[in-house]
């Protein structure tokens, strides 16, 4: 396995294409790896105090449009 800094001396040397397509797939893998913890977090419950609390705000009229 690579080390982090052989990881990054071969980004440095990418074509400006090269890294543009690994940035890409670098943001990509970001969100889904966000959605992923997303799902398991509402699925443990986890944000549910935070819905019911935007819930009450709204039903209470303390919000705006956007």
């Amino acid at each position: 396995m690579l080390t982090l800094e052989q990881i990054e001396s071969a980004i440095l040397q990418l074509s400006p294409d090269e890294y543009r397509k690994l940035s890409e797939w670098f943001a990509n893998l970001d969100y889904q790896r966000w959605d992923e913890q997303l799902e398991k977090d509402i699925a443990n419950g986890k944000l549910e105090d935070l819905a019911k609390e935007a819930i009450a705000e709204f039903e209470a009229g303390q919000c705006r449009s956007i």
